[in-house]
Protein backbone atom coordinates (compact mmCIF):
# COMPACT_ATOMS: atom_id res chain seq x y z
CA UNK A 1 0.00 0.00 0.00
CA UNK A 2 1.03 3.34 -0.78
CA UNK A 3 2.86 5.69 1.93
CA UNK A 4 2.13 9.58 2.55
CA UNK A 5 4.17 12.00 5.05
CA UNK A 6 2.09 13.65 7.68
CA UNK A 7 3.97 16.26 9.27
CA UNK A 8 3.27 17.23 12.54
CA UNK A 9 4.96 19.50 15.24
CA UNK A 10 8.04 19.35 13.37
CA UNK A 11 8.17 15.16 13.32
CA UNK A 12 7.12 13.39 9.93
CA UNK A 13 4.54 10.38 10.61
CA UNK A 14 3.89 8.14 8.09
CA UNK A 15 0.37 6.62 6.89
CA UNK A 16 -1.28 4.73 4.21
CA UNK A 17 -2.52 6.72 1.06
CA UNK A 18 -6.21 7.51 2.24
CA UNK A 19 -5.93 7.32 5.75
CA UNK A 20 -8.85 9.83 6.93
CA UNK A 21 -7.70 12.41 9.68
CA UNK A 22 -10.17 11.27 12.23
CA UNK A 23 -7.72 7.70 12.07
CA UNK A 24 -4.91 10.56 12.31
CA UNK A 25 -6.56 12.26 15.32
CA UNK A 26 -6.48 9.47 17.28
CA UNK A 27 -3.26 9.10 17.20
CA UNK A 28 -2.60 12.15 18.76
CA UNK A 29 -5.90 12.51 21.46
CA UNK A 30 -3.68 12.28 24.21
CA UNK A 31 -2.59 15.53 23.61
CA UNK A 32 -5.29 17.23 23.96
CA UNK A 33 -7.68 17.79 27.16
CA UNK A 34 -10.74 17.33 25.06
CA UNK A 35 -12.34 15.73 22.11
CA UNK A 36 -10.43 16.87 18.46
CA UNK A 37 -13.35 17.70 16.24
CA UNK A 38 -11.42 19.36 13.26
CA UNK A 39 -8.19 19.60 12.15
CA UNK A 40 -5.85 22.31 10.45
CA UNK A 41 -4.76 20.55 7.45
CA UNK A 42 -1.76 23.04 5.11
CA UNK A 43 -3.25 25.86 6.90
CA UNK A 44 -6.83 25.44 6.08
CA UNK A 45 -9.48 23.81 8.68
CA UNK A 46 -11.37 20.53 7.49
CA UNK A 47 -13.10 18.27 8.81
CA UNK A 48 -12.13 15.20 10.17
CA UNK A 49 -13.66 12.73 6.94
CA UNK A 50 -11.00 14.03 4.68
CA UNK A 51 -8.51 11.65 3.78
CA UNK A 52 -4.75 12.38 3.10
CA UNK A 53 -3.96 11.65 -0.69
CA UNK A 54 -0.22 13.30 -0.57
CA UNK A 55 2.50 14.64 1.33
CA UNK A 56 1.06 17.27 3.74
CA UNK A 57 1.55 18.90 7.14
CA UNK A 58 -1.23 19.25 10.42
CA UNK A 59 -0.83 22.48 12.06
CA UNK A 60 -2.82 21.25 14.54
CA UNK A 61 -6.36 19.89 15.83
CA UNK A 62 -9.24 21.67 16.69
CA UNK A 63 -11.05 20.01 19.97
CA UNK A 64 -14.68 21.18 21.57
CA UNK A 65 -12.82 23.64 23.57
CA UNK A 66 -11.72 25.94 20.81
CA UNK A 67 -13.88 28.54 18.78
CA UNK A 68 -14.38 26.69 15.82
CA UNK A 69 -14.54 23.69 17.65
CA UNK A 70 -17.10 24.70 19.92
CA UNK A 71 -19.33 25.89 16.77
CA UNK A 72 -18.93 22.85 14.72
CA UNK A 73 -20.54 21.75 18.02
CA UNK A 74 -23.35 23.78 18.30
CA UNK A 75 -24.20 23.46 14.73
CA UNK A 76 -24.47 19.83 14.94
CA UNK A 77 -26.13 19.76 17.86
CA UNK A 78 -29.08 21.64 16.32
CA UNK A 79 -29.12 19.78 13.36
CA UNK A 80 -29.68 17.13 15.60
CA UNK A 81 -32.82 18.59 16.98
CA UNK A 82 -34.12 19.28 13.57
CA UNK A 83 -33.98 15.94 12.72
CA UNK A 84 -35.60 14.87 16.36
CA UNK A 85 -38.72 17.18 15.93
CA UNK A 86 -39.10 15.99 12.07
CA UNK A 87 -39.36 12.31 13.28
CA UNK A 88 -41.81 13.34 16.79
CA UNK A 89 -44.23 15.86 15.12
CA UNK A 90 -43.92 15.27 11.57
CA UNK A 91 -42.94 17.20 7.88
CA UNK A 92 -46.55 17.17 7.36
CA UNK A 93 -47.44 19.06 10.61
CA UNK A 94 -44.23 21.52 10.92
CA UNK A 95 -44.94 24.72 8.56
CA UNK A 96 -40.92 26.21 10.07
CA UNK A 97 -38.30 25.68 12.78
CA UNK A 98 -36.01 28.53 12.98
CA UNK A 99 -33.27 29.11 15.19
CA UNK A 100 -34.15 32.80 15.95
CA UNK A 101 -30.81 34.02 18.60
CA UNK A 102 -28.74 33.12 21.45
CA UNK A 103 -29.93 32.70 24.94
CA UNK A 104 -27.79 32.12 27.32
CA UNK A 105 -25.55 29.40 26.46
CA UNK A 106 -27.57 27.85 23.58
CA UNK A 107 -30.61 29.03 21.14
CA UNK A 108 -33.93 30.09 21.19
CA UNK A 109 -36.45 28.05 18.79
CA UNK A 110 -39.47 29.19 17.24
CA UNK A 111 -41.94 26.66 15.72
CA UNK A 112 -44.31 27.23 13.20
CA UNK A 113 -47.12 24.78 12.49
CA UNK A 114 -49.75 22.82 13.74
CA UNK A 115 -48.25 22.02 16.54
CA UNK A 116 -49.35 21.97 20.46
CA UNK A 117 -45.82 22.43 22.40
CA UNK A 118 -46.09 20.77 26.25
CA UNK A 119 -43.48 19.61 27.94
CA UNK A 120 -44.12 15.99 27.17
CA UNK A 121 -43.94 16.78 23.66
CA UNK A 122 -40.51 18.25 24.51
CA UNK A 123 -39.48 15.33 26.42
CA UNK A 124 -40.01 12.88 22.95
CA UNK A 125 -38.22 15.21 21.35
CA UNK A 126 -35.36 15.36 23.92
CA UNK A 127 -35.59 11.37 23.96
CA UNK A 128 -35.08 11.51 20.44
CA UNK A 129 -32.26 14.01 20.70
CA UNK A 130 -30.55 11.40 23.01
CA UNK A 131 -31.50 8.25 20.52
CA UNK A 132 -29.91 9.76 17.81
CA UNK A 133 -26.50 10.71 19.85
CA UNK A 134 -26.25 7.29 21.04
CA UNK A 135 -26.77 5.69 17.85
CA UNK A 136 -23.31 7.56 17.34
CA UNK A 137 -23.99 8.18 13.41
CA UNK A 138 -21.23 9.51 11.24
CA UNK A 139 -22.64 12.73 9.81
CA UNK A 140 -22.09 12.44 5.62
CA UNK A 141 -20.99 15.97 3.68
CA UNK A 142 -21.68 15.68 0.08
CA UNK A 143 -21.89 18.06 -2.88
CA UNK A 144 -24.36 18.87 -5.06
CA UNK A 145 -24.71 21.52 -8.52
CA UNK A 146 -26.47 24.55 -7.20
CA UNK A 147 -29.16 24.58 -9.53
CA UNK A 148 -30.51 20.78 -8.21
CA UNK A 149 -30.65 22.41 -5.00
CA UNK A 150 -32.05 25.27 -5.59
CA UNK A 151 -35.12 23.47 -7.11
CA UNK A 152 -35.28 20.61 -4.36
CA UNK A 153 -35.82 23.43 -1.70
CA UNK A 154 -38.47 24.99 -4.17
CA UNK A 155 -40.14 21.78 -3.68
CA UNK A 156 -40.19 21.30 -0.21
CA UNK A 157 -41.03 24.30 0.70
CA UNK A 158 -37.29 25.66 1.86
CA UNK A 159 -37.75 29.51 -0.02
CA UNK A 160 -35.30 31.12 2.56
CA UNK A 161 -32.59 28.63 1.65
CA UNK A 162 -33.42 28.95 -2.11
CA UNK A 163 -33.15 32.81 -1.72
CA UNK A 164 -29.64 32.20 -0.10
CA UNK A 165 -27.95 30.16 -2.71
CA UNK A 166 -30.30 32.32 -5.53
CA UNK A 167 -27.07 34.80 -4.41
CA UNK A 168 -24.43 32.33 -4.25
CA UNK A 169 -21.41 32.07 -6.93
CA UNK A 170 -20.35 28.86 -6.89
CA UNK A 171 -21.81 26.25 -9.02
CA UNK A 172 -22.23 23.69 -5.98
CA UNK A 173 -23.63 23.66 -2.55
CA UNK A 174 -22.30 21.01 0.75
CA UNK A 175 -25.45 19.34 2.23
CA UNK A 176 -24.72 17.39 5.75
CA UNK A 177 -26.91 14.32 6.40
CA UNK A 178 -27.91 12.09 9.50
CA UNK A 179 -29.13 8.76 7.87
CA UNK A 180 -32.33 10.10 5.97
CA UNK A 181 -32.09 14.14 7.06
CA UNK A 182 -30.10 16.31 4.79
CA UNK A 183 -29.78 19.81 5.89
CA UNK A 184 -27.66 23.12 4.53
CA UNK A 185 -25.22 24.10 7.37
CA UNK A 186 -23.04 27.43 6.79
CA UNK A 187 -19.68 26.00 8.85
CA UNK A 188 -18.25 22.57 9.64
CA UNK A 189 -19.97 19.50 11.50
CA UNK A 190 -18.12 17.35 14.46
CA UNK A 191 -17.87 14.10 12.80
CA UNK A 192 -20.71 12.17 14.18
CA UNK A 193 -23.98 12.60 16.10
CA UNK A 194 -22.14 10.81 19.62
CA UNK A 195 -20.15 13.85 19.88
CA UNK A 196 -23.43 15.85 20.68
CA UNK A 197 -23.43 14.28 24.79
CA UNK A 198 -24.32 16.99 26.43
CA UNK A 199 -27.37 19.53 26.21
CA UNK A 200 -30.70 20.00 27.53
CA UNK A 201 -33.94 20.96 25.63
CA UNK A 202 -36.89 22.88 27.42
CA UNK A 203 -39.99 24.57 26.67
CA UNK A 204 -39.90 28.36 27.09
CA UNK A 205 -42.22 31.06 26.02
CA UNK A 206 -43.82 30.28 23.31
CA UNK A 207 -40.92 28.54 21.35
CA UNK A 208 -38.01 26.01 22.85
CA UNK A 209 -34.59 26.60 24.07
CA UNK A 210 -31.42 24.37 23.17
CA UNK A 211 -29.30 24.94 26.04
CA UNK A 212 -25.70 24.05 24.99
CA UNK A 213 -22.49 23.97 27.06
CA UNK A 214 -19.67 27.15 27.46
CA UNK A 215 -16.81 26.96 25.29
CA UNK A 216 -14.61 26.69 28.23
CA UNK A 217 -16.59 23.67 29.79
CA UNK A 218 -17.51 21.84 26.88
CA UNK A 219 -17.98 18.91 28.78
CA UNK A 220 -20.75 20.04 31.11
CA UNK A 221 -24.17 22.36 31.29
CA UNK A 222 -24.04 25.24 33.05
CA UNK A 223 -27.49 26.62 35.46
CA UNK A 224 -29.73 28.13 33.31
CA UNK A 225 -29.78 31.23 33.82
CA UNK A 226 -32.69 33.54 32.77
CA UNK A 227 -32.66 36.68 31.37
CA UNK A 228 -36.17 37.95 30.62
CA UNK A 229 -35.16 41.61 29.31
CA UNK A 230 -32.81 40.32 27.37
CA UNK A 231 -35.55 38.16 25.58
CA UNK A 232 -38.10 40.42 25.44
CA UNK A 233 -35.18 42.74 23.22
CA UNK A 234 -34.38 40.27 20.80
CA UNK A 235 -38.16 39.29 20.33
CA UNK A 236 -38.96 42.61 19.45
CA UNK A 237 -36.43 42.82 16.82
CA UNK A 238 -37.25 39.40 15.60
CA UNK A 239 -40.98 40.71 15.02
CA UNK A 240 -39.78 43.74 13.25
CA UNK A 241 -38.20 41.74 10.58
CA UNK A 242 -41.30 39.97 10.03
CA UNK A 243 -43.39 42.74 9.79
CA UNK A 244 -40.62 44.18 7.36
CA UNK A 245 -40.28 40.36 5.60
CA UNK A 246 -36.78 40.71 5.69
CA UNK A 247 -35.48 37.34 8.45
CA UNK A 248 -32.75 35.62 6.12
CA UNK A 249 -29.77 37.12 3.96
CA UNK A 250 -31.41 35.85 1.02
CA UNK A 251 -34.68 38.63 1.79
CA UNK A 252 -31.88 41.08 2.62
CA UNK A 253 -30.33 40.35 -0.66
CA UNK A 254 -33.76 40.66 -2.68
CA UNK A 255 -34.44 44.22 -1.55
CA UNK A 256 -30.50 45.12 -2.15
CA UNK A 257 -30.93 43.94 -6.25
CA UNK A 258 -34.22 45.34 -6.65
CA UNK A 259 -33.02 48.71 -5.79
CA UNK A 260 -35.18 49.50 -2.43
CA UNK A 261 -32.48 49.47 -0.16
CA UNK A 262 -32.86 53.10 0.72
CA UNK A 263 -36.31 52.53 1.70
CA UNK A 264 -35.32 49.54 3.89
CA UNK A 265 -32.04 52.12 5.61
CA UNK A 266 -34.75 54.97 6.66
CA UNK A 267 -37.08 52.74 8.13
CA UNK A 268 -34.75 50.85 9.79
CA UNK A 269 -33.27 54.95 11.57
CA UNK A 270 -36.63 55.89 12.10
CA UNK A 271 -36.94 53.02 14.17
CA UNK A 272 -34.44 53.39 16.44
CA UNK A 273 -34.95 57.05 16.86
CA UNK A 274 -38.56 56.19 17.43
CA UNK A 275 -37.00 53.76 20.15
CA UNK A 276 -34.45 56.83 21.34
CA UNK A 277 -37.01 58.94 21.65
CA UNK A 278 -39.22 56.43 24.08
CA UNK A 279 -36.15 56.18 26.14
CA UNK A 280 -35.76 60.56 26.18
CA UNK A 281 -39.31 60.11 27.79
CA UNK A 282 -39.09 57.33 30.08
CA UNK A 283 -35.79 59.78 31.74
CA UNK A 284 -37.89 62.78 32.20
CA UNK A 285 -40.92 61.12 32.88
CA UNK A 286 -38.86 59.38 35.82
CA UNK A 287 -36.96 63.06 36.37
CA UNK A 288 -33.47 61.08 36.24
CA UNK A 289 -30.10 62.88 36.73
CA UNK A 290 -28.06 60.29 35.76
CA UNK A 291 -28.10 58.30 32.60
CA UNK A 292 -25.19 55.77 32.46
CA UNK A 293 -25.10 53.98 29.57
CA UNK A 294 -22.83 50.44 29.03
CA UNK A 295 -22.94 47.58 26.55
CA UNK A 296 -20.16 45.36 24.93
CA UNK A 297 -17.58 46.44 22.39
CA UNK A 298 -18.46 47.79 19.00
CA UNK A 299 -22.11 48.61 20.39
CA UNK A 300 -22.20 51.93 19.08
CA UNK A 301 -22.16 53.86 22.42
CA UNK A 302 -20.94 57.00 21.51
CA UNK A 303 -23.47 57.79 19.03
CA UNK A 304 -26.36 56.33 20.66
CA UNK A 305 -25.08 58.98 23.48
CA UNK A 306 -25.09 61.68 21.16
CA UNK A 307 -28.85 60.39 20.16
CA UNK A 308 -30.28 60.27 23.31
CA UNK A 309 -28.73 63.65 24.26
CA UNK A 310 -30.65 65.24 21.20
CA UNK A 311 -33.61 63.71 22.04
CA UNK A 312 -33.21 64.69 25.98
CA UNK A 313 -32.52 68.41 24.67
CA UNK A 314 -35.94 68.27 22.64
CA UNK A 315 -37.81 66.72 25.82
CA UNK A 316 -37.06 70.51 27.49
CA UNK A 317 -33.55 68.87 29.22
CA UNK A 318 -29.86 70.05 28.86
CA UNK A 319 -27.41 67.13 28.91
CA UNK A 320 -24.02 66.72 29.74
CA UNK A 321 -21.95 63.56 28.12
CA UNK A 322 -19.48 62.17 30.21
CA UNK A 323 -17.09 59.46 29.49
CA UNK A 324 -16.04 57.47 32.19
CA UNK A 325 -12.63 56.82 30.67
CA UNK A 326 -11.92 60.47 31.68
CA UNK A 327 -12.13 58.48 35.08
CA UNK A 328 -9.37 56.11 34.64
CA UNK A 329 -6.57 55.87 37.14
CA UNK A 330 -2.91 56.98 36.03
CA UNK A 331 -1.58 54.84 33.55
CA UNK A 332 1.35 53.15 36.23
CA UNK A 333 -1.66 52.45 38.68
CA UNK A 334 -3.50 50.25 36.02
CA UNK A 335 -4.06 46.65 37.37
CA UNK A 336 -2.05 43.92 35.50
CA UNK A 337 -4.21 40.95 34.35
CA UNK A 338 -3.47 36.96 34.40
CA UNK A 339 -1.03 37.31 31.74
CA UNK A 340 0.25 40.60 32.85
CA UNK A 341 -0.46 43.39 31.01
CA UNK A 342 -2.80 46.77 31.99
CA UNK A 343 -5.96 45.68 32.33
CA UNK A 344 -7.99 48.98 31.32
CA UNK A 345 -11.54 46.76 30.96
CA UNK A 346 -11.36 45.99 34.84
CA UNK A 347 -13.83 48.36 37.64
CA UNK A 348 -10.12 48.97 39.20
CA UNK A 349 -9.00 50.80 36.35
CA UNK A 350 -11.15 53.55 37.39
CA UNK A 351 -11.13 55.68 39.88
CA UNK A 352 -14.39 55.58 41.39
CA UNK A 353 -13.95 57.29 44.25
CA UNK A 354 -13.62 60.55 42.40
CA UNK A 355 -15.98 60.10 40.37
CA UNK A 356 -18.86 59.66 43.09
CA UNK A 357 -17.23 62.88 44.71
CA UNK A 358 -17.68 64.60 41.20
CA UNK A 359 -21.12 63.19 40.92
CA UNK A 360 -22.40 63.70 44.31
CA UNK A 361 -20.75 67.01 44.24
CA UNK A 362 -23.17 68.17 41.31
CA UNK A 363 -26.43 66.58 42.57
CA UNK A 364 -25.72 69.28 45.82
CA UNK A 365 -25.62 71.81 42.88
CA UNK A 366 -21.69 72.46 43.54
CA UNK A 367 -19.32 73.68 40.80
CA UNK A 368 -17.06 70.70 40.00
CA UNK A 369 -14.27 71.19 37.74
CA UNK A 370 -14.14 67.89 35.27
CA UNK A 371 -11.28 66.40 34.18
CA UNK A 372 -9.99 64.91 30.87
CA UNK A 373 -7.82 61.58 30.51
CA UNK A 374 -4.76 61.94 28.37
CA UNK A 375 -4.15 59.51 26.70
CA UNK A 376 -0.71 60.53 25.43
CA UNK A 377 0.43 60.91 28.66
CA UNK A 378 -1.55 58.71 30.56
CA UNK A 379 -2.62 60.73 33.57
CA UNK A 380 -6.40 62.94 34.25
CA UNK A 381 -5.78 66.51 33.35
CA UNK A 382 -8.15 69.55 34.46
CA UNK A 383 -8.73 72.42 31.53
CA UNK A 384 -11.29 74.42 33.22
CA UNK A 385 -13.82 72.37 31.76
CA UNK A 386 -16.41 73.34 34.83
CA UNK A 387 -19.79 71.88 35.65
CA UNK A 388 -23.10 73.17 37.51
CA UNK A 389 -26.39 71.09 37.51
CA UNK A 390 -29.29 73.08 37.32
CA UNK A 391 -32.84 71.46 37.43
CA UNK A 392 -33.24 70.76 33.95
CA UNK A 393 -29.52 69.26 33.32
CA UNK A 394 -28.96 65.37 33.29
CA UNK A 395 -25.29 63.55 32.52
CA UNK A 396 -25.40 60.66 30.23
CA UNK A 397 -22.52 58.86 31.55
CA UNK A 398 -21.33 56.27 29.04
CA UNK A 399 -18.60 53.65 29.82
CA UNK A 400 -18.22 50.20 30.58
CA UNK A 401 -19.04 49.77 33.99
CA UNK A 402 -22.35 52.22 33.72
CA UNK A 403 -24.85 49.21 34.82
CA UNK A 404 -22.41 48.34 38.23
CA UNK A 405 -23.92 49.67 41.17
CA UNK A 406 -20.29 49.46 42.25
CA UNK A 407 -18.80 52.49 40.42
CA UNK A 408 -21.38 54.44 41.29
CA UNK A 409 -21.55 53.57 45.10
CA UNK A 410 -23.11 56.91 46.59
CA UNK A 411 -25.72 57.36 44.21
CA UNK A 412 -29.21 56.81 45.30
CA UNK A 413 -30.62 54.38 42.44
CA UNK A 414 -33.89 57.04 42.11
CA UNK A 415 -31.09 59.44 40.64
CA UNK A 416 -30.07 56.79 38.14
CA UNK A 417 -31.73 55.16 34.65
CA UNK A 418 -29.36 52.71 33.44
CA UNK A 419 -29.77 51.35 29.51
CA UNK A 420 -28.13 48.46 28.14
CA UNK A 421 -27.16 48.87 24.46
CA UNK A 422 -25.98 46.22 21.97
CA UNK A 423 -26.05 45.48 18.42
CA UNK A 424 -27.99 41.96 18.49
CA UNK A 425 -28.11 40.72 15.25
CA UNK A 426 -31.64 39.02 14.65
CA UNK A 427 -31.22 38.79 10.80
CA UNK A 428 -30.47 34.92 10.11
CA UNK A 429 -28.35 33.45 7.29
CA UNK A 430 -31.49 31.25 6.33
CA UNK A 431 -34.07 29.46 9.14
CA UNK A 432 -31.69 26.97 10.82
CA UNK A 433 -28.28 29.19 10.13
CA UNK A 434 -28.45 32.17 12.68
CA UNK A 435 -25.88 35.01 12.88
CA UNK A 436 -23.92 35.60 15.73
CA UNK A 437 -24.52 38.59 17.66
CA UNK A 438 -20.48 38.69 18.09
CA UNK A 439 -19.67 37.98 14.29
CA UNK A 440 -21.95 41.59 13.86
CA UNK A 441 -19.52 43.60 16.78
CA UNK A 442 -16.46 41.67 15.55
CA UNK A 443 -16.77 43.57 11.71
CA UNK A 444 -17.97 46.76 13.23
CA UNK A 445 -14.89 46.53 15.86
CA UNK A 446 -12.76 45.68 12.84
CA UNK A 447 -14.01 48.39 10.22
CA UNK A 448 -13.65 51.18 12.87
CA UNK A 449 -9.91 50.39 14.60
CA UNK A 450 -8.47 50.53 11.01
CA UNK A 451 -10.26 53.64 10.17
CA UNK A 452 -9.25 55.63 13.36
CA UNK A 453 -6.08 53.54 14.32
CA UNK A 454 -4.81 52.20 11.65
CA UNK A 455 -4.99 48.77 13.24
CA UNK A 456 -4.61 45.74 11.12
CA UNK A 457 -7.22 43.42 11.23
CA UNK A 458 -5.20 40.65 12.53
CA UNK A 459 -4.30 43.02 15.87
CA UNK A 460 -8.10 43.10 15.74
CA UNK A 461 -8.80 39.66 15.51
CA UNK A 462 -6.09 38.95 18.13
CA UNK A 463 -7.39 40.75 20.57
CA UNK A 464 -11.02 39.90 20.00
CA UNK A 465 -10.40 37.05 23.30
CA UNK A 466 -9.70 39.10 25.73
CA UNK A 467 -12.05 41.85 24.98
CA UNK A 468 -14.69 38.95 25.17
CA UNK A 469 -13.63 38.06 28.34
CA UNK A 470 -13.96 41.50 29.75
CA UNK A 471 -17.47 41.55 28.07
CA UNK A 472 -18.43 38.65 30.10
CA UNK A 473 -16.72 39.64 33.73
CA UNK A 474 -18.25 42.99 33.93
CA UNK A 475 -20.85 43.80 31.74
CA UNK A 476 -23.17 40.61 30.65
CA UNK A 477 -23.82 40.16 34.32
CA UNK A 478 -25.41 43.22 34.81
CA UNK A 479 -27.48 43.70 31.81
CA UNK A 480 -31.04 42.36 33.51
CA UNK A 481 -30.69 45.25 35.48
CA UNK A 482 -30.97 48.15 33.09
CA UNK A 483 -34.12 50.15 33.16
CA UNK A 484 -33.97 50.29 29.31
CA UNK A 485 -31.97 48.19 26.79
CA UNK A 486 -31.42 49.34 23.51
CA UNK A 487 -30.77 47.08 20.05
CA UNK A 488 -28.21 48.63 17.85
CA UNK A 489 -28.03 46.43 15.18
CA UNK A 490 -29.36 47.62 11.46
CA UNK A 491 -30.84 44.97 9.21
CA UNK A 492 -28.57 46.70 6.67
CA UNK A 493 -25.75 47.11 8.16
CA UNK A 494 -23.53 43.87 6.80
CA UNK A 495 -23.85 44.46 3.52
CA UNK A 496 -22.77 48.13 4.20
CA UNK A 497 -19.17 46.79 6.64
CA UNK A 498 -18.72 43.99 3.84
CA UNK A 499 -16.56 46.57 1.46
CA UNK A 500 -14.81 48.05 4.25
CA UNK A 501 -14.18 44.52 5.84
CA UNK A 502 -12.84 41.97 2.95
CA UNK A 503 -9.96 43.80 1.85
CA UNK A 504 -8.78 43.71 5.53
CA UNK A 505 -9.55 40.64 6.08
CA UNK A 506 -7.85 39.50 2.63
CA UNK A 507 -4.32 41.32 3.96
CA UNK A 508 -4.24 38.52 6.97
CA UNK A 509 -2.04 35.35 5.31
CA UNK A 510 -1.88 32.21 6.54
CA UNK A 511 1.28 32.37 8.55
CA UNK A 512 -1.45 34.26 11.28
CA UNK A 513 -2.64 32.57 14.03
CA UNK A 514 -5.80 34.59 12.93
CA UNK A 515 -5.89 33.03 9.14
CA UNK A 516 -8.79 30.32 10.03
CA UNK A 517 -10.94 32.91 11.58
CA UNK A 518 -10.61 35.41 8.34
CA UNK A 519 -11.39 32.20 5.91
CA UNK A 520 -14.58 32.31 8.24
CA UNK A 521 -15.40 35.79 8.26
CA UNK A 522 -14.64 36.15 4.43
CA UNK A 523 -16.99 32.65 3.52
CA UNK A 524 -19.73 34.32 5.53
CA UNK A 525 -19.50 37.81 3.90
CA UNK A 526 -19.95 36.26 0.73
CA UNK A 527 -23.67 35.94 1.31
CA UNK A 528 -23.99 39.46 1.18
CA UNK A 529 -24.51 41.55 -1.61
CA UNK A 530 -22.80 45.10 -0.90
CA UNK A 531 -24.34 48.04 -0.57
CA UNK A 532 -22.63 52.13 -0.83
CA UNK A 533 -22.66 54.27 2.19
CA UNK A 534 -23.16 57.43 0.74
CA UNK A 535 -26.85 58.15 1.42
CA UNK A 536 -27.06 56.65 5.14
CA UNK A 537 -27.65 58.95 7.42
CA UNK A 538 -24.93 61.35 9.25
CA UNK A 539 -26.48 59.91 12.62
CA UNK A 540 -26.74 56.69 11.76
CA UNK A 541 -24.63 54.23 14.48
CA UNK A 542 -23.02 52.62 11.49
CA UNK A 543 -21.30 55.89 10.88
CA UNK A 544 -19.50 55.34 13.89
CA UNK A 545 -17.84 52.43 12.56
CA UNK A 546 -17.93 53.12 8.51
CA UNK A 547 -17.17 57.34 9.20
CA UNK A 548 -18.74 60.41 8.13
CA UNK A 549 -20.58 60.57 11.22
CA UNK A 550 -22.09 64.20 12.26
CA UNK A 551 -20.61 63.32 15.92
CA UNK A 552 -17.61 63.19 17.36
CA UNK A 553 -16.49 59.52 17.27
Amino acid sequence: MEKVKVRYKGKDYEYEKGTALFDIAKDFQGEYEHPIVLAVRDHKLKELFHTVKEDCEIQGFETLSGHSGHKAYKRTACMIMLKALYNIIGSDKLERVKVEFSMGDGYYISIKGDVDLTDELVADVKKRMDEIVADDTTIKKKSYPIDQVRRQCLELGMKDKERLFHYRMSSSVNMYSINDFTDYYYGFMVPSTGYVKYFDLKKYNEGLILRLPKRQKPLELQPFNDTPKLFNTMLDATKWDEIMRIETVGDLNDVISKGKINDLILVQEALQESRISEIARDIVKKKKKFVMIAGPSSSGKTSFSHRLSIQLAAHGMKPHPIALDNYFVPRELTPLDSEGKKNYECLEAIDIEVFNENMTDLLAGKRVEMPQYNFITGEREYKGNFLTMGPEDVLVIEGIHGLNDKLSYTLSPDDKYKIYISALTTLNIDEHNRIPTTDGRLIRRMVRDFRTRGASATRTLGMWGSVRRGEEENIFPFQEGADAMFNSALIYELAALKQFAEPLLFGITQDDPEYQEALRLLKFLQYFLGISTEDLPKNSIVREFVGGSCFDV
